[in-house]
């Protein structure tokens, strides 16, 4: 079990809040920012930063982040609505699979930068609303592909998307055939701009750049086939975020250095990268407070206000979340405090399931009721994805610190 340093505002924060005021995301809007400095400061001319609103689409985290980003990348009409809202005018991709006809109209409408087009159905739909909805325009189509991955990545990546039989994107076989109906002049409300594949999450900077080039070789050869030049390739995001070892951050200077040789062998040609996790992960903060300690068959527990309906992520991806306990010395109740008298605990959350653990085996002799848990690397796929009315506790309260809203 590892724990990390919080940021002083996250400290001061989770200490000051009430009981009744937890648990709280707490998400440090400076450090996001510096991160994002940072991330775009590693990249070469020639590669675009677009970030996945669906690692974590708070306001306040897109406004943010838009700066340091060249746009963003939402996966359905509501999150095209809401990014919209959120960071009005900026650049927006719509990439996912199933797409609807009424939500492809709506980003139609609204003027989305690119379409991340990941079957023929889904071709020709967009076509057909293309002309009606915009008739004159020409939309921009960047063709999903599932292509096999670099060797090794499959295995190294904690999360696959392609190399393997999945729901996204094109398969390699059909490449030829969409092409031609792209150039054909069968649909011509639309123009091919490039290819995307993003394949796999949880990959370190040189498996990255590997699949990096994959894809681009790839998606250069099967334009040459074609005799057309491709404007640009999306190679998804992915960057792994270490959960068990937070230290061991993904190597942006790296991974900007590999896209710089990929982007100069291949001059004219843009590339794009979509990271979600890696730029918001470490910016937010869950915190929430014991509310009993006891003893079962030999181990010891300690219960904590919220739980994974708030915090899904390690009950997702079987993980320990990686925590900070703060002691609280003051206890305003008459009966006595609950205490641990182990090294290790494993900490639970309210649901009447096994499965509400966030984290095991945490070295936490003496840890007592009343005392504070704030479990890191919660910024990314943390409440948005979380199971939240089960069992109807309250909603955990959010605090913005280090920008223009603070809660």
């Amino acid at each position: 079990m590892t724990t990390t340093v919080l940021t002083p505002p996250v400290r001061e924060r989770a200490l000051s809040l009430a009981s009744g005021e937890l648990p709280a995301y707490l998400y440090d809007l400076a450090a996001l920012r510096e991160h994002a400095v940072s991330v775009r400061s590693a990249l070469p001319e020639r590669v675009e930063l677009y970030y996945a609103a669906k690692a974590n689409p708070e306001p306040e985290i897109l406004t943010a982040l838009a700066p340091f980003v060249d746009g963003f990348e939402v996966s359905s009409g509501g999150e095209l609505a809401h990014v919209a809202k959120a960071v009005p005018g900026r650049p927006l991709a719509f990439g996912g699979p199933g797409k609807t006809p009424d939500e492809t109209a709506a980003a139609l409408t609204a003027g989305v930068e690119r379409f991340h087009v990941e079957s023929a159905h889904e071709l020709r739909m967009l076509a057909d609303l293309a002309s009606r909805v915009v008739p004159g325009a020409r939309v921009a189509v960047l063709l999903r592909f599932n292509l096999p991955l670099a060797d090794g990545a499959l295995a190294a990546s904690a999360l696959s998307m392609g190399g393997r039989p999945t729901p996204f994107g094109l398969d390699p076989s059909e490449a030829d055939a969409v092409i031609r109906l792209l150039t054909d002049g069968s649909h011509p409300h639309l123009e091919l701009r490039g290819i995307h594949a993003h394949l796999a999450s949880g990959l370190g900077a040189p498996a990255q750049i590997a699949v990096a080039e994959s894809v681009v070789t790839w998606a250069v050869r099967l334009a040459g086939r074609h005799g057309i030049t491709l404007q640009e390739v999306n190679v998804g995001g992915g960057m792994t975020v270490d959960y068990a070892d937070p230290g061991a951050l993904f190597d942006w200077a790296a991974y900007g250095a590999g896209l710089a040789r990929l982007t100069a062998a291949h001059p004219g040609l843009l590339l794009r990268i979509e990271p979600g996790r890696a730029l918001t992960a470490y910016c937010g903060w869950y915190v929430t407070e014991v509310l009993d300690v006891k003893r079962s068959l030999g181990e010891e527990f300690a219960v904590v206000r919220g739980g994974t309906h708030h915090l899904r992520t390690p009950a997702t991806k079987g993980h320990d979340q990686p925590c900070t306990l703060l002691a609280v010395d003051t206890w305003p109740h008459p009966w006595p405090r609950a205490a641990s008298r182990q090294d290790l605990i494993t900490l639970a959350g309210q649901l009447c399931t096994p499965k509400d653990v966030l984290a095991r085996r945490v070295p936490a002799r003496g840890l007592r009721a009343g005392d504070r848990v704030v479990f890191a690397l919660a910024g990314a796929y943390a409440w948005n994805i979380s199971h939240h009315d089960f069992l109807m506790h309250p909603r955990p309260g959010f605090h913005f610190l280090g920008g223009a809203v603070s809660g």
